[in-house]
């Protein structure tokens, strides 16, 4: 198994290398609910130390849903039911991400029907927690805001 410490390594090498991309990343990610009502939280390798939601770069000629449902098997092996889009987010050059870079976030909410996350090797630690306990882990703020606009969308009472 490769450790965090290598896989920051490789990433660092291939900043140094890699030449900058003349246009934003279009990327995609989703809140997920489980079949307990829960929601799936992860800490990656790319945000620092920071929680958010699985997600990744689009495909050239991908449609964003099959993107999102993509990223979703690669990074934690749950297949999504029910993908809606929920926000978009604009990140410039964002410290809370591991390297420089220009995203175009777009973000869904969908369903899973299994909480069995297999994890690649981006994925540190994940929960699956109620909406309101995200707020306990340090989550990046793009993800507060989605979880905070799901709260608004989906529960009575909060």
């Amino acid at each position: 198994m490769i450790s965090l410490n290598n896989v920051r390594l490789i990433r660092e090498d291939m900043e140094k290398s890699a030449v900058k991309p003349e246009f934003p990343l279009v990327t995609v990610g989703a809140l997920v609910k489980g079949p307990s009502d829960r929601i799936l939280i992860v800490e990656t390798t790319k945000w620092k130390g920071t929680w958010g939601v699985p997600g990744g770069k689009v495909d050239w000629g991908e449609s964003l849903e099959t993107a999102v449902a993509r990223e979703f098997m690669e990074e934690v092996g749950l297949k999504l039911n029910d993908i809606r889009f929920a926000m978009f987010h604009e990140a410039i050059l964002d410290p809370q991400f591991y390297k420089e870079a220009h995203f175009i976030m777009v973000n869904y909410w969908a369903i899973s029907d299994g909480e069995d996350v297999v994890p690649n090797e981006e994925i540190v630690r994940w929960e699956w927690v109620t909406p309101e306990g995200a707020f306990d882990y340090p989550l990046n703020s793009y993800t507060r805001i989605l979880v905070e606009k799901y709260l608004e969308n989906f529960k009575v009472n909060v």
